[in-house]
């Protein structure tokens, strides 16, 4: 797989982003159609657990039928001396400390903390996923707990609408800062097809889904270019479980109204909110910032979806 030099017309540039700079002086915001949800599983946390003493002779796997007393523990006593409010000024209180001791922040704790109690109150309200409003304290339970401070870091924002500066993406340094589909060599044992309206020689076939979508983007007539994002060097930052990952979308393309849209095409992906809230914030830092141009981001579940996806994007712009 390479880019032919007689199809220049058709290549792609995009900023390698490794994090991100803001400045907050007095408000944050979050963006709640983008923050993913917490979902409360009881497969994590059982509800209730049996306990059983055995013999130190014991060989083998355990047995309830063992001599023996056993015990049952539930979340029960704990969600009743638990108060929800307290839990929520404690979390609220962890997200100012952090925030507070940012040289980049100049808003002190006590404008800060009521903004970010609101916002931890709207969360669980609204973001955590249970199937009895009784379980929705349990949010604060590890690992539920990390995965709730993790969606708000990652979305927490400076509120441009109260005059704040906007968050702006911190690209890599030197000439790694952008990266670009003339940049393309690798060989491959991938079945692989021709495309028109792409700078690389083929589009691997990686899969029905995504040789599909080439095809779609390949015969749009609001494409102008597109690449499959293999061998690329792109990639967007975001964390989950306490560690820092890339998440590789499948496409990216220019449309004819100069939009450069990044198209990710999926089946199932229990991490797909996640996701998806790393690629809107990539978006609009990148956006903010100005020099890479507009972009925006799109997913499809279902092939016949993409062309008049293309045609919404397009028509937005």
């Amino acid at each position: 797989m390479q880019a032919l030099p007689e199809k220049a017309q058709y290549e792609l540039e995009f900023p390698r982003v490794e994090g991100y700079q803001q400045a907050i002086r007095n408000r944050v915001a979050v963006d709640w159609a983008n923050i993913a949800a917490v979902e409360v599983d009881p497969m994590k946390i059982p509800d209730q657990v049996r306990l059983k003493s055995t013999t130190l002779l014991n060989k083998g796997r355990p047995s309830f039928s063992e001599p023996g007393g056993s015990a049952t523990l539930t979340l029960d006593s704990w969600r009743a001396k638990t108060r929800l409010q307290q839990q929520e000024f404690e979390m609220a209180a962890v997200l100012t400390r952090e925030y507070a001791v940012m040289d980049t922040c100049e808003s002190p704790a006590h404008v800060l903390f009521p903004q970010l109690l609101a916002i931890v109150k709207r969360f669980v309200r609204e973001k955590v996923d249970v199937d009895s409003a009784e379980k929705r304290i349990d949010v604060f339970l590890a690992p539920y707990w990390g995965f709730a401070i993790e969606r708000l870091t990652e979305e927490l924002h400076p509120d441009m609408s109260e005059g704040e500066a906007p968050e702006v993406p911190r690209y890599e340094s030197g000439d790694r800062r952008a990266g670009s589909t003339a940049e393309v060599d690798f060989w491959t044992s991938k079945k692989v097809r021709d495309v028109q309206r792409s700078h690389l020689n083929y589009v691997v076939q990686d899969s029905k889904w995504e040789q599909s979508a080439a095809y779609h983007l390949d015969q749009h007539p609001r494409v102008v270019a597109f690449v499959k994002n293999q061998g690329l060097g792109y990639s967007i930052p975001y964390l989950h479980n306490g560690q820092l990952h890339s998440y590789l979308p499948d496409f990216i393309v220019r449309l004819d109204s100069g939009v450069q849209l990044v198209l990710e095409t999926k089946g199932h992906d229990p991490l797909e909110a996640v996701k998806t809230q790393a690629a809107e914030r990539w978006v609009r830092a990148v956006n903010a910032e100005g020099s890479f141009g507009e972009w925006r981001y799109a997913i499809s579940h279902a092939m016949n979806e993409i062309a008049a996806l293309v045609e919404a994007v397009a028509s937005r712009a």
